[in-house]
């Protein structure tokens, strides 16, 4: 079984921020598997499936980035799923927007959300795919920055980048890490 989880903060006024890129990618996942995130429980929103033999939790934390630790944690000990079987999708401003970059373990790297999932699982040896969303400009900060909304052509490329993501994150699961970064690692979709 795989736990396949996306970050972000649950309240409306934060739909389309930079900082719920993962959040944007798990509909996307979602809406391809013909599903809705509907049930309460682990402290987020999700639902099971069963695709090709494997199951599958589809999981949006509703604890606000800076716990999403606290909702993967629950899920991970109810179906007791090791990390290597915990796929997060998530922002990150180290890349353009429309960058994506898959990997299979590592430091949070700044990020919060990241943050307390490592420390609630006590490992960071799980699969991530990183959407590029921009860095910051010259006179921001980083909260206006990851809460902030896309200009109209950024807008467009993570339509796009939140759907490539989420196949990615589906491609780790079924056909594996290696062919994943075959397959998506480091694709710009904004070029």
């Amino acid at each position: 079984m795989y736990i396949i989880a996306g970050l972000g903060n649950p309240d409306k006024k934060y739909e389309g921020t930079r900082h719920n890129a993962g959040f944007e990618a798990i509909d996307k996942l979602a809406d391809k598997l013909g599903v809705k995130l509907s049930e309460k429980k682990f402290k987020g929103l999700c639902q099971t499936i069963s695709l090709n033999g494997d199951k599958y939790l589809l999981l949006k934390p509703l604890t606000y980035m800076n716990n999403s630790g606290e909702s993967v944690r629950a899920a991970a000990d109810f179906y007791k799923i090791a990390p290597e079987n915990i796929i997060i999708l998530y922002d990150d401003i180290n890349f353009e927007c429309g960058r994506m970059r898959i990997r299979g373990s590592g430091s949070a790297g700044g990020h919060n959300g990241m943050k307390s999932i490592i420390a609630h699982l006590g490992s960071d040896k799980f699969p991530r795919v990183r959407i590029g969303v921009g860095g910051l400009s010259e006179n921001e900060d980083m909260i206006s920055h990851v809460l902030g909304k896309y200009n109209k052509k950024d807008r467009e490329v993570m339509d796009k980048v939140s759907t490539v993501a989420a196949e990615a994150a589906l491609c780790i699961a079924e056909k594996g890490f290696e062919e994943a970064m075959n397959q998506f690692n480091g694709l710009n979709l904004a070029e």
